[in-house]
């Protein structure tokens, strides 16, 4: 139950963050409010390394890295995947994709949920694409590129998402950091290669810096609860995100939720009381 919380709070943090960064990014390139994010969310998990401890053992080292390189990559696919479009039918592949991966790499490593969870999961992954999906009539139908590049951008989500998981769990947050370190290492080439085509807009530094540190937040989340629960249940739960994001879409943005999403959070409600129950 402990991890559940968890995992929904982490949930909650990621779909706040995806919020705020979408918000940051509509006023300079999405560039520039990831260089003003990844900083404020490398200072919460150095902030956060005298209180909870960090061991830079080889394995958390390697895979907090490996988790940063994915996260890096999973930043840039996203976000081509998003600019190619259809948006409503992208977004939703992407974040089925990252949580079946995890939901199958914890049944490979030898979890099996009870009949409660055998019942929950699959609920779960329902309204993960019911809740990040919008109103679909009058989409056009994606290229196969586009549906590549989604299948690329939610892989490397879950892969992110499993690296934390692999790290040791006496290592404290020091894979988040390495990871924070790496990501950030890696946006910032990617920043001074794609210099001229930034434009000259400044971020909203305000609005980055809290996306970059709820980030942050939403890591440490998952990671303590990867480390007291199940990857199957805790990465189902932690991909319901859009559902932070569609309802603050909602009450600052003013943006309609549709029936299929109010069916996904109904769905999230029910899934998460059976994965309770495990």
């Amino acid at each position: 139950m402990f991890a559940l919380l968890l995992a929904l709070g982490s949930s909650l943090a990621y779909g706040c963050a995806d919020f705020l960064g979408g918000l940051g990014a509509r006023r300079a390139h999405v560039l520039r409010t990831v260089l003003v994010a990844a900083p404020a969310s490398l200072v919460v998990e150095l902030l956060l390394w005298p209180v909870l401890g960090a061991s830079f053992s080889p394995a958390a080292v390697g895979w907090g890295a490996a988790s940063g390189v994915a996260s890096a990559a999973a930043f840039a696919l996203l976000y081509k995947t998003l600019a190619i479009g259809p948006m409503n039918v992208l977004s939703p592949v992407t974040a089925l994709v990252s949580a079946a991966l995890p939901v199958a790499v914890g049944l490979l490593q030898g979890e099996r949920p009870g009949p409660a969870g055998l019942l929950g999961l699959p609920l779960a992954l329902v309204a993960v694409l019911l809740v990040s999906a919008g109103h679909g009539a009058d989409s056009a139908r994606p290229s196969r590129t586009a549906l590549l590049l989604a299948f690329g951008a939610g892989a490397a989500i879950a892969l992110q998402l499993v690296f934390l998981h692999q790290a040791p769990s006496d290592s404290g947050v020091a894979p988040l950091i390495i990871g924070r370190a790496v990501s950030s290492a890696v946006t910032l080439v990617a920043a001074a290669v794609m210099y001229r085509a930034l434009g000259p807009e400044r971020p909203a530094y305000a609005v980055s810096a809290t996306a970059g540190a709820l980030d942050s937040v939403a890591n440490l989340l998952f990671l303590l609860a990867a480390r007291s629960g199940d990857l199957t249940v805790v990465a189902v739960i932690t991909a319901l995100y859009p559902a932070g994001t569609v309802l603050l879409a909602r009450a600052v943005l003013g943006e309609r939720v549709h029936r299929g999403q109010l069916v996904g959070l109904g769905a999230a409600a029910v899934a998460v009381g059976l994965l309770a129950l495990t």
